[in-house]
Parts: structure tokens; C-alpha cells; sequence
């Protein structure tokens, strides 16, 4: 079918080339909105461009609407008004998609349909393929993320996605930089990943003939260089890239932004962060409310804090502190926790426990307080060794945020990522690997410092969407493979 319409366009082309009107004439087409021709005055002078969205011919009126990114107009082709220009040619010619251009005025159609009435119309792009079903739009969800410029043409629910996802790294970059804060950029391929406990991509870069990966955090490693060289207040948006599974939660390239804030500790963080969160959610979605999964979610009530060690005890009667890996293993098997083997540790074990129990934690609030095993990066309370200036925001049972007290402890430093360093030769890919560049950099000295990271996930719940939703064009798998 789509083949035969095809071939009906390509038709209409050449009878367009055979009158002298080119289909893919070059620009500019200077126009007005849609919106703007819509506030003025009938009788008015317009010109007006966009896609035809709909079309319908009635003898010598034919009636279109355009469709441009500020919204939709009615165009009038009346034949007594079209100046100069043949009537049929161009209303058996143009198709549903074609892009047009407009010289005319603003009219009032009897019915009191705002409108703009034609005297001269520009071909400026004609469609070869036609537009799905107004109605049905793309139902298969495959094709709808695969074909996602289609979506976005059709759906609006989907375009007002992509406006507030601007609105949402705006509001913060706006935010942070009301506070003092530095916007920096900092490497994407790195020959050593660092900040984030994650499988990284590897490629190979010809001119230094050296493998290298592309980063699993927004620069942790390098914005706590910055520090090191006296900048006190830097943060980064950017993309990160994490060579795991995919699901509503998890995507492997997506946008984060972290911060870093010099002669600070982790209760500062989460004071900043609960102001930062209610800011942004507020200006990206006008509200503080919101329905998350089946959690009903107030980022304007009091924050709460959760305890480690103390939540997962109550939750599970286990204490993380004081046990063993076969103890962990057979209550996520009482639980029926499913999880990869492959290089599990006690480590592992604690952290997939912890996440079990995160998914009954509506919040908003702050986990707190998390062992030394699972915070590579973080420092140690001074009360308690074993633990962390360590926090997580817990929002709907998962984790949008994670900052700390950052690790300013050369010697600490480089132990822990001998730690991590078994464990990786042991079997776990998502163990940090050791970057001894950056335990010198600590040696020259870095000052106490807060560090937050917070990625695009946050918006996929605010907008209670999956992350492929909520992405202007997902990854996909080529079509056939």
C-alpha cells in the first residue's frame, strides 16, 4: 500500500517539476508562527509555513491545516483569491505531509474558525512517504520508538516530553549556577574509568593505538582534580556510557550532571540537593506531587533519612556489618531475589540486598550512613570507621542521586583501590578500577569536599515514564538483526 502512495507522490512531484515548481526548493522561506498569526487582527497581512496535517477539498475551496512546533492554522485555498497561480494543480498535487508556505490574511471562516485565507502558495518540501493514521498514530510500540520522528510529529504527549527534558537540565544548570558553581567539561574517553561502580564500553583510538573507555560518570575523577587545583565549585552536564542491561531504569547512554563543592561535607550536599530537587521538579512539571509507579510521592514534606546498616537490619534481620556471604545469599533466596553469579561477593551480596529493601521505601528522603565495602570513593565517619559520609536520594523504591563526603585520604584512597582491584581480578566487571594518576593529584593535596551526581533518571519518574520514553531517540537494535 505504502508503496503505491509512494509512487502517487512521486507523480505529483513531476507534474509539480513539469509547471516549473521546484519540490526541494533551497531557503530561507521567511514566516511568522502559527501562534503569532493567530493573536493578530483579522484582515491582517500573514505568512505563514508548516507540514499539512489535514486536507480536505470542497469544489473551489480547499481547506489545510499547518502544522508548525508552535501549533496549527487553517489555510483557505479559495480559487477566486489564489493570485496568479493554478487552482488544480496545486490542490491535486499537494499530499498530507508536504511542507508549504502561505502569503495571505488573516480571515474568520463563517463557522468562526480562525483561519488564514491563500493568495499565493510556495511548494517548500514535498513528502514522498505518508504519515500514519492521524488517529492511530504509531501503535506498534517498536516501530514508535524506531520511527521516534514520526512519534514526535504525532504524539504530543511526546513532544511535550522533549520541552520539558530542556526545561529539566536548564532549571538545574540555572539553579547551580545561581549558587557559585563553575560549568566545566571534562573527558569522555579515558584510559582509566573511575567513579562509578559500572562495565564501561571500550573502543580503540588509532592515532595513540591504545584502547580506551568511554566514561561511566560526568568526570568524578577530573572535577576532583579541579579541586585539587583550587577550583571550589565546578559542576558538569553530560553524557555517560554503561555497557549493562536495559530496562524501564537503566539505559546505557544517558545525561548526568555532578557537582563538586570544596570546604564542604555530605549533610551540606544533602541540604543543597533537597533544595535543588524541589527547584527543578517544581520548574520542569509546576507541581511537587507526583504519582510514581505506585507510590505517591511529595517532594515538599520534610525529607526523611535512612540509616544503612539499621534500615536493612529491620527490613531483612540481617546485619550487613556482622555477616557472611552465604547468610546474604539465602535470604535473597527467601526473598526470591534473582541475580548474576558471575563474580558475586559479599560486596555484591550487600548491595543487592540493599536494593531489595529500597523498593518498599516510597521517600522522599536520604539514605545515609553506607558501609566502607560499597563506597570506594567516599569518607569514613569519624564515629565510625566502617562507614561513610555517604548519601543516596531515595524517591518511588530506587535511587536518584548519589553524593558523599569525598575520599581526600591519599594513602585510604590507594587501599581501597587495591580492594577494588581483587575484586575485579576476581570476577566483577563493575568494580572500580585503580587510577594511581589521581592518588597523586590527592597527594599534592585536595581540600574537604561534597560531591553529587544525578542523572536523567530523576525526569523519567517526575514524568512517571520509562527511560527509553523519555529519550529523544533510544538505542535501538537495527532493524533485521
Amino acid at each position: 500500500m505504502s508503496n503505491n502512495l509512494r509512487a502517487d507522490k512521486l507523480k505529483k512531484l513531476e507534474a509539480f517539476k513539469a509547471a516549473g515548481i521546484e519540490p526541494f526548493p533551497p531557503g530561507p522561506f521567511q514566516k511568522q508562527s502559527t501562534q503569532e498569526v493567530l493573536a493578530q487582527p483579522v484582515g491582517t497581512p500573514v505568512r505563514v509555513a508548516g507540514r499539512i496535517m489535514l486536507f480536505r477539498e470542497m469544489g473551489n475551496i480547499t481547506f489545510l491545516h499547518l502544522q508548525d512546533e508552535s501549533g496549527r492554522i487553517q489555510v483557505v485555498i479559495n480559487k477566486a483569491k489564489l493570485v496568479d497561480q493554478d487552482y488544480k494543480l496545486w490542490v491535486r498535487n499537494l499530499d498530507l505531509g508536504d511542507f508549504i508556505g502561505v502569503d495571505g490574511e488573516r480571515f474568520e471562516t463563517n463557522k468562526g474558525e480562525q483561519s488564514v485565507v491563500a493568495f499565493s502558495l510556495a511548494l517548500l518540501t514535498k513528502s514522498l512517504l505518508p504519515l500514519p493514521d492521524k488517529h492511530k498514530g504509531l501503535e506498534d510500540e517498536e516501530t514508535r520508538l524506531r520511527k521516534r520522528y514520526l512519534d514526535l510529529l504525532l504524539n504530543q504527549d511526546a513532544r511535550d516530553t522533549v520541552y520539558k527534558r530542556d526545561r529539566f537540565w536548564n532549571s538545574m544548570r540555572e539553579f547551580l549556577k545561581g549558587r557559585g558553581f563553575l560549568e566545566v567539561y571534562t573527558p569522555v574517553l579515558e584510559t582509566t574509568t573511575g567513579g562509578a561502580d559500572a562495565r564501561p564500553f571500550i573502543t580503540h583510538h588509532n592515532a595513540l593505538n591504545i584502547d580506551v573507555y568511554l566514561r561511566i560518570s560526568t568526570g568524578e575523577l577530573w572535577q576532583k582534580r579541579l579541586m585539587v587545583a583550587g577550583f571550589e565549585r565546578t559542576f558538569e552536564i553530560g553524557r555517560q556510557f554503561r555497557n549493562e542491561g536495559i530496562d524501564a531504569e537503566h539505559l546505557n547512554d544517558y545525561t548526568q550532571m555532578e557537582f563538586y563543592m570544596a570546604y564542604a561535607n555530605y549533610q551540606e550536599g544533602m541540604a543543597l540537593v533537597e533544595e535543588l530537587y524541589k527547584h527543578v521538579a517544581f520548574e520542569t512539571c509546576g507541581t511537587l506531587k507526583f504519582q510514581i509507579g505506585d507510590f505517591e510521592v511529595d517532594l515538599g514534606k520534610p525529607w526523611e533519612r535512612y540509616e544503612y546498616v539499621p534500615t536493612i537490619e529491620k527490613m531483612t534481620g540481617i546485619n550487613v556489618l556482622n555477616t557472611d556471604l552465604p547468610t546474604v545469599e539465602r535470604k535473597l533466596k527467601e526473598v526470591n531475589v534473582q541475580y548474576d553469579k558471575k563474580g558475586f561477593n559479599l560486596t555484591r551480596a550487600v548491595d543487592t540486598l540493599w536494593k531489595w529493601c529500597r523498593r518498599q521505601i516510597p521517600g522522599p528522603g536520604f539514605l545515609i550512613d553506607e558501609p566502607v565495602a560499597v563506597s570506594p570513593l567516599a569518607k569514613r565517619k569519624p564515629s565510625n570507621p566502617e562507614l561513610t559520609e555517604r548519601f543516596h536520594v531515595l524517591i518511588a523504591g530506587s535511587e536518584v542521586g548519589n553524593g558523599y563526603s569525598e575520599l581526600n585520604d591519599p594513602i585510604d584512597q590507594a587501599g581501597r583501590f587495591e580492594e577494588q582491584e581483587r575484586l575485579r581480578q576476581a570476577g566483577d566487571e563493575e568494580a572500580q578500577m585503580a587510577d594511581y594518576d589521581f592518588i597523586e593529584a590527592l597527594e599534592y593535596g585536595m581540600p574537604p569536599t561534597c560531591g553529587f551526581g544525578v542523572s536523567e533518571r530523576l525526569l523519567w519518574f517526575l514524568l512517571n515514564k520509562n527511560g527509553r520514553d523519555c529519550q529523544t531517540f533510544p538505542l535501538m537494535r537495527p532493524e533485521g538483526k
